[in-house]
């Protein structure tokens, strides 16, 4: 139904068949879309409503395309699905993350082999049983693009969650006991680093049968500070970025050669 609404175009990214590439990158923020499509040969702005922006050009010769999710789970599936319809069915996520280990450090790079289900949107996608992976080979070319350019990077398990204030603050919050003991649970287990879309990211594309992978700049690492250790911030998206553009670089090329 949503589909006719806008005659041939998807209701919310307003981009129809043609105007996006298989290969697409996903930022949250609008505003680094821009930025991200200065990669791109002969870019062109297809797309702007609501969080969704979208730029389409060329890397190596193949059609791509970059569109923003916003911030959480449930805008993000509606890119995905939106986008798989329009023909697109490799996703690289590019965002930003909290360190939850010592060794994840502010303006490293994460790269996401898998994400805690801890946020609600796939809960109506699969049981909770199943797991948000990402795809090996695309997430292959993502670590291949950081050791090409020396890049220090974690690959991991990731933590998502709907509540950026359940994580920063969730002594306040009344599930505080919940929170508190998860969060120990998920640092004992070796989780990585903290985001709000890789979950709904994997899943979403599970289910689609899409590749899917997902790269972070560390922001900086809330633990660090708790123990009173020297720590930092980060801001600067563009290492993750050229993380992602230069993935695609390779995988484009993989694929290729199939």
């Amino acid at each position: 139904m949503a589909d006719n609404l806008l005659g041939n175009k998807q209701y919310h990214i307003g981009l129809e068949k043609g105007e996006a590439g298989r290969y697409v990158i996903l930022p949250g923020d609008p505003k680094r879309c821009e930025k991200i499509a200065a990669y791109f040969d002969d870019p062109v702005l297809c797309a702007d409503n609501r969080e969704y922006i979208t730029y389409t050009g060329y890397l190596e010769g193949e059609k791509v395309s970059v569109t923003s999710t916003g911030i959480g789970g449930p805008s993000a599936a509606i890119a995905v699905e939106e986008l798989y319809k329009i023909g697109a069915d490799t996703f690289i996520r590019v965002g930003t993350c909290g360190g939850m280990q010592p060794e994840v450090e502010a303006g490293d790079i994460v790269i996401a082999s898998g994400s805690v289900r801890m946020e609600g949107t796939t809960r109506e996608y699969a049981p909770i049983e199943f797991p948000a992976v990402s795809d090996f080979n695309l997430t292959q070319s993502l670590v291949e693009a950081c050791k090409e350019s020396k890049r220090k990077y974690h690959l991991g398990v990731v933590h998502c969650k709907d509540s950026f204030y359940g994580q920063h603050d969730p002594s306040s919050k009344p599930v505080s006991y919940q929170l508190e003991n998860y969060w120990e649970a998920w640092k004992r287990c070796g989780v990585l680093a903290s985001e709000m879309e890789s979950a709904a990211l994997f899943v979403v594309s599970s289910y689609l049968g899409a590749r899917a992978a997902a790269v972070f700049l560390c922001v900086n690492n809330q633990e660090l500070a708790e123990k009173g250790l020297q720590t930092s911030t980060a801001e600067d998206t563009d290492q993750a970025i050229q993380t992602a553009i230069e993935a695609l670089r390779i995988q484009i090329r993989k694929d290729e050669e199939i």
